[in-house]
């Protein structure tokens, strides 16, 4: 039960800033529950199916999700995230916790830079005047779904701080829309990675459940939040969380 009630918590945050939260999870696994890191990127990886279910249907209702873009992005994704998967069964353990957790700080920097350089950085000069249209939206969907697909397939991270670097700096979303949005881009990404994972033999069922069970109801009930809470505080949020998921795999390898 003690999986069930920590995962829970977390789900309530993810849910919060739009995340999957894959990363985070695979920390708390790995660190905290001792599990093996290829076990833990599977079953986080999986788990994610139904916890970005439960927390898209929430903010599609609180009408934070662009349907078209995530749609497109994700089809994208899933193809990268099973590729991404089968890399992650050649990577030693040790050197596959260090490489999660470089990731993972790497989400938080560049969600800190976004968030509060964006006007002097490289992101203001790259987003757009207009959402994209015909082919360069089509070129802007392949590049950013395949690139998070293989780094959460590889990582299992599901990639949501570039998922929602990538639609706040191409696609020109709003914050909350991009957390909305990036929810039901994972939704493929995790169904095919997590496929990646089980072909491999890297899900344990019973862990599923537990970790599955907690994270979507918490999810649920985060995702009315993100309307609801300062907008300051779901930037904080945004950043927090990789940068504390990649200190704790460092802090357990």
């Amino acid at each position: 039960m003690l999986i069930f009630f920590t995962m829970f918590g977390l789900g309530l945050l993810l849910g919060f800033i739009g995340a999957g939260g894959a990363g985070t999870v695979i920390a708390l696994l790995v660190t905290v529950f001792g599990v093996p890191i290829h076990t833990a990127l599977g079953t986080s990886l999986s788990g994610m199916i139904f916890t970005t279910l439960s927390g898209a249907f929430s903010h599609f209702r609180e009408g934070n999700i662009v349907t078209r873009i995530g749609t497109a992005v994700g089809i994208f994704g899933a193809a990268g995230a099973f590729t991404g998967a089968k890399i992650a069964v050649f990577l030693p353990s040790n050197d596959l916790k260090c490489l999660t957790a470089g990731m993972l700080f790497l989400c938080g920097i560049l969600f800190f830079i976004r968030f509060y350089f964006a006007s002097t950085g490289i992101f203001s000069r790259l987003e757009p005047d207009s959402p994209p249209a015909g082919f360069r939206f089509w070129t802007a969907a392949c590049g950013l779904g395949i690139v998070t697909g293989i780094l959460s397939g590889t990582f299992g991270i599901g990639a949501t701080p570039f998922i929602q670097i990538g639609l706040l700096v191409f696609f020109g979303m709003s914050i909350q829309q991009a957390a909305g949005t990036t929810m039901l881009i994972i939704l493929p990404i995790a169904l095919l990675g997590g496929l990646g994972y089980l072909t491999e033999g890297y899900l344990d069922a019973g862990l599923f459940l537990k970790v599955t069970a907690g994270l979507m109801s918490g999810s649920y009930m985060g995702a009315k939040f993100t309307n609801r809470l300062p907008l300051p505080f779901l930037k904080a949020a945004m950043v927090s969380v990789p940068i504390l998921g990649g200190f704790l795999l460092l802090w357990g390898s």
